[in-house]
């Protein structure tokens, strides 16, 4: 064995920063890529943000097919490939949602199912209102209570210790040495005592059963204030108080044979049980609600689905003219430098014009695989894979299911995630398939017109579905079902015999 060198030629790809910057564009959501591009704009003084775009530039993003020949074109790609990696002309690099006309979007029933446009104005008119959170709210009212410094600051301590839920977990031990540096506290140091009398204070505050250290706690803070002639409340107490876990397993019979009571009265506590809230700090959360903008819009025109690109999916950028100018006069260093920004520029407006041009293609592809689900319902809904897709438009499926996530269609039915139409599928007698949100809107169907007293059980809904062509275990179905979170047939019928009862 001798040391020597070989020289070896082979081909590899690698990820350059301008293709790396490319994909993390692909992935990114609206609300994502508005903060990359703001970041950009600042940082590249090559970069503007043109508000202000000529109207005969803007190119037709429309797609529209048919919805009654879909079944039959199905086999026919209605989408045109482009080239994402050519230079798109400036005509190409605009779509615009202005073309879809959707300033009167109304289906063909007639209803208006919304405009996605917006003025300025409502924008700045908006403001955020201060939503309350649990802690402000058990300090208001311990404000309002009349109480010593040194009440007050224990009550101060133990609300500030509560979770999000209202519940306390820190002991009382913890809670005393928190406030050692009382000045009333330095000769009289406070007891677990005390503790515990501010927090059995603050448990009736609203909501009722905060600063609950147990689940049995906090639901017997709650049985408290209920009517003494509720039905089934002494039977209440007692599980709350000791059986938590027999109720958990739902095994009424044995609650029966312990408590000594008839199952009609066993029933009427479960009920009221039920109706009481475990997590009653959950309801003043501070977490503000989620809003989603539309990356595409879908709507029925003249009998035919067309698709088109919301306005904000791709910010309209250019060249500032001005700094491009100045690189001919500049000096060399600068020059090289603004260079290097022109260069980036370009780079971005291309990679924003392949993440447009992408988008549009999954979106038609969408409406063209499930118009059934767009005409028809949940009911109506086609199995679907992203190779399908990917197969369709020519791509990757990595690069399909990058675009998928965090991307939103608005529909006459709702808006949706774009992953919301992928789903298996289960196969049928006449050898055809049903996807599983489709078998999940036909369980619940079924359910919600049985008949209360008569559950139908799994093996009954899998006999159902059966006898509609779709060949599903009974095992398939109970999992649809505790996805939907629908209880068990047996569960179903002791919450009617008890709301019958109450």
């Amino acid at each position: 064995m001798k040391p020597a060198l070989q020289f070896r030629l082979q081909q590899q790809l690698s990820l350059t920063p301008q293709l790396q910057q490319a994909i993390k564009l692909l992935q990114m959501s609206s609300v994502e890529l508005e903060v990359e591009l703001r970041q950009l704009l600042e940082s590249n003084p090559l970069l503007e943000l043109n508000e202000s775009l000529d109207d005969g530039a803007n190119a037709e993003t429309e797609y529209e097919f048919s919805g009654e020949s879909a079944d039959r074109d199905a086999d026919r790609d209605p989408v045109e490939h482009l080239d994402t990696e050519a230079p798109m002309s400036g005509a190409d690099e605009t779509r615009d949602i202005d073309d879809f006309e959707l300033a009167g979007d109304f289906g063909d029933d007639g209803r208006d199912y919304g405009t996605p446009t917006r003025t300025d104005t409502d924008d700045a008119d908006r403001q955020d209102a201060e939503t309350e959170d649990l802690r402000d709210h058990l300090l208001w009212q311990l404000n309002l209570t009349s109480l010593s410094l040194r009440d007050r600051a224990i009550g101060t301590a133990i609300v500030e210790a509560i979770d999000e839920d209202g519940y306390l977990h820190e002991d009382a031990e913890s809670l005393c040495a928190s406030l050692s540096g009382l000045a009333s506290a330095r000769d009289n140091p406070v007891a677990a005592d005390e503790i515990e009398a501010m927090r059995h204070r603050i448990r009736h505050f609203d909501p009722v059963g905060v600063a609950s250290r147990t689940l049995g706690e906090c639901l017997r803070a709650q049985l408290d204030v209920v009517a003494p002639q509720t039905p089934g409340l002494k039977a209440a107490c007692d599980i709350v108080a000791h059986h938590l876990e027999t109720l958990a397993r739902n095994d009424r019979p044995r609650l029966a044979k312990l408590l000594r009571s008839e199952e009609a009265t066993i029933d009427a506590a479960v009920a009221l049980i039920r109706s009481l809230d475990p997590k009653p700090g959950a309801r003043y959360s501070a977490t503000a609600p989620e809003f989603v903008a539309p990356d595409a819009y879908a709507r029925r025109v003249n009998g035919r689905w067309a698709v088109a690109l919301s306005p904000q999916c791709q910010p309209r950028l250019s060249i500032n003219r001005h700094y491009s100018d100045l690189i001919a006069r500049a000096r060399r260093d600068d020059a090289q430098y603004l260079r290097g920004q022109l260069q980036e520029a370009r780079w971005l407006i291309k990679s924003l014009s392949t993440r447009a041009e992408t988008m549009l293609k999954v979106a038609n592809a969408i409406v063209h695989a499930q118009s059934a689900f767009l005409d028809f319902g949940a009911e109506a809904m086609r199995p679907l894979i992203l190779r399908d897709i990917a197969e369709q438009i020519g791509m990757h499926e990595s690069t399909v299911s990058r675009m998928t996530t965090r991307k939103y269609l608005h529909t006459p039915r709702g808006t949706f995630e774009f992953k919301f139409f992928f789903s298996s599928g289960v196969g049928t007698i006449d050898g055809g398939a049903a996807s599983a949100t489709a078998i999940q809107a036909m369980i619940k169907k079924l359910i919600d017109a049985e008949v209360p007293r008569k559950p139908l059980s799994d093996q009954a809904l899998t006999v159902e579905l059966n006898k509609r062509g779709i060949e599903v275990a009974r095992r398939t179905v109970a999992k649809y079902r505790e996805g939907m979170n629908i209880p068990s047939s047996s569960e179903r019928g002791r919450l009617c015999l008890a709301a019958s009862a109450l």
